[in-house]
């Protein structure tokens, strides 16, 4: 598990969008790690908070991220994935972990389905509680941030994705977009 480019940050920060796209330039796998616990447990997101709580869903996320095979792969994390410390050091063993730095406000303006989306917070926490807990610790696993203002992905030049240090992706990102 080396080479991979890790995301993480909030809910509704991008990193399923952004993932995507960055994958696809770079000719990199992508691995959801929201989509590996809903293949896992076969339930989705809100319906394993819901049924088994909240300290069950962190639970249930560390394990699979910290059992889960990422190899040359952007892997989007769900934004609560910063609480599992052995899944944060799994994922930072193998790559290079990149904040996607969103505004609360921007936050709050792309998330109109807090209560059924599969946001792990208690009850009555708000977004704006939500990202202050989180924001600490995002800073600290993330070995680089991005600043995202929009969503759009592909204003983030080449030189960032080049800064990651993801061996020779730079010779396989200008091929690819040279053709």
């Amino acid at each position: 598990m080396s080479g991979n480019i890790i995301l993480i940050g909030m809910p509704g920060s991008g990193k399923s969008t952004v993932g995507v796209l960055l994958a696809k330039a770079a000719g990199m796998r992508f691995s959801d790690t929201d989509l590996l616990i809903q293949q896992e447990t076969g339930k989705k997101l809100q319906e394993i908070i819901d049924c088994g709580g909240l300290d069950f869903f962190l639970e249930t996320e560390e394990n699979v991220i910290a059992t889960a095979d990422f190899e040359n792969s952007v892997v989007a994390t769900g934004g609560s994935a910063v609480f599992g410390e052995r899944a944060m050091r799994k994922l930072k063993s193998g790559g290079k972990t990149v904040f996607l730095d969103v505004p609360l406000e921007e936050i709050e303006r792309r998330i109109n389905n807090i209560t059924t989306r599969g946001i792990a917070m208690r009850r009555g926490e708000t977004l704006e509680s939500v990202y202050n807990e989180r924001l600490p610790l995002y800073k600290k696993y993330a070995d680089k941030s991005w600043k995202i203002t929009e969503i759009c992905v592909l204003c983030k030049s080449e030189a960032d994705i080049y800064n990651l240090d993801v061996s020779t992706r730079k010779n396989d990102f200008r091929e690819h977009n040279d053709n």
